[in-house]
């Protein structure tokens, strides 16, 4: 495993199309149980090379009822974005993850976390590579989560940029959240 981390965070694979330049964030340990597959890092997460470190992350560990202590162990959550470096901003927010990572490192990555029981896809990109276009929507595959459950979970992305997503579907946070929850605890505590 830290042959691989070494590996992964040397990569200069598209170092040309990165406006900050490249900084892989992953957090990866032989022994996890839970991964997490994001986006790509924004500029905080960049800055200071800790993954979902932002008003995102703390969305995202409220979601999961875990401290900051629990989240960050490497031996109990992995976190693999699809994207391992801050891509760049678009007209709309940040630019899709660059598409060299995922074919790249994640076959290699989830080939040393053997112990996964939990594998939660936040946002469209990981949800599409991973899952498929079974629904034409992240709403639509979000909302059919029970059919990828127990071992895999859909959620939207925790940006404080989806309070209208929010609102607009109180089911997440009713139905989907208590059962991510139990599921975090039962992972967890095995």
């Amino acid at each position: 495993m830290k042959a691989l981390l070494a590996e992964v965070r040397t990569c200069r694979l598209c170092e040309a199309q990165l406006p900050l330049g490249p900084r892989p964030v992953v957090q990866l340990g032989k022994n996890a149980r839970i991964l997490i597959i994001g986006q790509a890092p924004g500029t905080r997460v960049h800055e200071t090379g800790i993954p979902w470190n932002d008003p995102s992350g703390d969305t995202l560990r409220r979601w999961l009822q875990v401290n900051r202590d629990t989240f960050y162990d490497p031996e109990q959550i992995a976190i693999m974005p699809m994207g391992f470096c801050y891509p760049g901003r678009g007209k709309s927010g940040d630019l899709p993850p660059r598409p060299e990572c995922a074919p790249t490192w994640h076959e290699r990555i989830l080939s040393a976390l053997p112990d996964i029981q939990l594998t939660l896809f936040i946002g469209l990109y990981a949800q599409r590579y991973y899952l498929g276009k079974r629904y034409s929507t992240l709403t639509e595959t979000v909302r059919h989560w029970r059919e990828f459950s127990p071992e895999r979970l859909p959620l939207p992305h925790p940006s404080p940029r989806n309070r209208r997503w929010l609102m607009q579907n109180p089911w997440f946070e009713q139905e989907e959240l208590p059962a991510l929850r139990a599921r975090v605890h039962e992972v967890l505590k095995s």
